[in-house]
């Protein structure tokens, strides 16, 4: 399938009627789960793969090359569809984020997000002209190709602005973005707000708003057509993780080593190398 016609794909579960829920898989195994669930389109997640590798999520300690091979990864496993979460693009300039997306497209991504985050805790986010800039390059870089989609992360990172984060989707989406994104607004009203200031662009929520989570009809409802979890599902199994660990402190082996059998994960594995 050639990036054009992945991206046409990827973009029509964007705007059909309900839009999709697009989980965020952190290595092969979970992919291959979601995938048997018959999600249609799966994603990374920055925070779960340097959570996996040891190391913090926004400090530029993923490599671009570390994150491709991953996506590849998923990809090739599931068929999917796979969308990138790239933090900030991985790089400080324009011509950096053009170079992550043109690799993203020859690694067969159908879709890469890119962040208006800086990696430097004392000034988070990027200055509105240059985030705009690094958003309207990675679309002259894709080339109706891969999915871009626009980011900021103001409430991620303490600027509860919510005009600025409207300004700046609001620009992301004139300089070409695809889909827009602004993890946890404060509540629905400010989803909403969102939404409606944006459209027709679609618009990704990150679970949903920060004050409560929603169930998908009721994002629906607010106009939202993407919903991804990110690392969510991966601290989930962490959580039974942890549990099973105190179990096995307290010497319970029964609670300590329940768990998906090796028959399933082979019937899945079996799945994904065909």
């Amino acid at each position: 399938m050639s990036g054009s016609e992945l991206y046409e794909k990827f973009m029509a579960l964007h705007t059909r009627d309900g839009g999709l829920v697009m989980p965020n898989a952190w290595d092969g195994l979970s992919a291959l789960i979601l995938a048997d669930a018959g999600f249609e389109a799966i994603a990374t997640s920055s925070a779960a793969l340097a959570t996996t590798l040891g190391r913090s999520d926004g400090r530029h300690e993923v490599t671009r090359e570390e994150h491709l091979e991953h996506a590849r990864l998923l990809s090739g496993l599931t068929g999917l569809p796979v969308n990138g979460d790239f933090e900030d693009g991985y790089g400080d300039t324009p011509e950096d984020v053009a170079t992550t997306v043109q690799a993203a497209v020859k690694s067969g991504l159908a879709g890469i997000g890119i962040e208006d985050t800086s990696g430097n805790p004392g000034q988070p986010i990027r200055d509105f002209d240059k985030a705009v800039n690094r958003i309207r390059s990675a679309v002259n870089a894709a080339k109706g190709r891969i999915v871009i989609t626009g980011r900021t992360d103001n409430f991620l990172q303490g600027r509860p602005d919510l005009d600025d984060t409207i300004r700046r989707l609001t620009a992301f989406a004139e300089a070409g973005a695809d889909v827009l994104h602004a993890p946890y607004p404060p509540d629905l009203d400010a989803l909403v707000a969102i939404v409606t200031a944006v459209a027709p662009t679609p618009v990704n929520v990150l679970i949903s708003p920060a004050d409560k989570v929603l169930t998908v009809a009721e994002l629906r409802k607010a106009g939202v057509k993407r919903i991804s979890t990110g690392p969510a599902l991966y601290t989930h199994a962490m959580q039974a993780l942890e549990q099973a660990t105190q179990a096995l402190v307290a010497g319970d082996l029964t609670a300590a080593t329940t768990g998906i059998s090796f028959e399933r994960i082979s019937e899945l594995l079996a799945r994904g190398r065909n």
